[in-house]
């Protein structure tokens, strides 16, 4: 019998918000996120405490959410180990032409698919925010398989 916990054992897609404000561009690493309606399209994402990327959201009531591809698990130490609140993630990005721009936000330019996100309501929940978010637009970029939490695991990037 397996030793992990229940919420442990379900393979996750790992999701890039991209986030902007007045004077600062953002991507920050989400697992926490959550279709919740079809019609119309919503979904909750999590956004932990006392990032940028939290502080964007919050300014601008927008966001991207891409849906990262397998092999760009390597993203993971810069977009979620990192703070945007200490370096230019953005910027690091552009020197390794890993951008384009789409609707106004950057975007990793090799992630499969891309869903601008209008936040609708917030609240606490615990160690992260919840945002309860209308999907305005959306657009595949490129076919793939989808980086999960098991390819994280895989590559010793997470331990759950």
């Amino acid at each position: 019998m397996t030793r992990k916990k229940p919420w442990n054992r379900v393979d996750l897609p790992v999701y890039s918000c991209s986030t902007k404000s007045a004077d600062n561009n953002n991507m920050h690493i989400i697992t926490y996120a959550s279709q919740i309606s079809m019609q119309p399209k919503r979904f909750i994402c999590g956004i932990y405490y006392n990032t940028q990327t939290l502080l964007n959201i919050e300014a601008d009531g927008e966001f991207v959410l891409q849906l990262l591809s397998e092999g760009q698990y390597r993203l993971v130490d810069l977009l979620g180990k990192k703070s945007g609140k200490n370096i230019d993630k953005i910027s690091r990005l552009q020197k390794r032409d890993e951008l384009i721009l789409w609707n106004d936000f950057f975007v990793l330019k090799n992630c499969l698919a891309v869903m601008q996100m209008k936040v609708i309501k917030s609240f606490d929940a615990g160690d992260h925010k919840a945002f309860l978010c209308e999907m305005i637009s959306y657009k595949n970029l490129n076919d793939g398989n989808p980086l999960t939490l098991n390819t994280l695991r895989k590559h010793k990037l997470i331990r759950i």
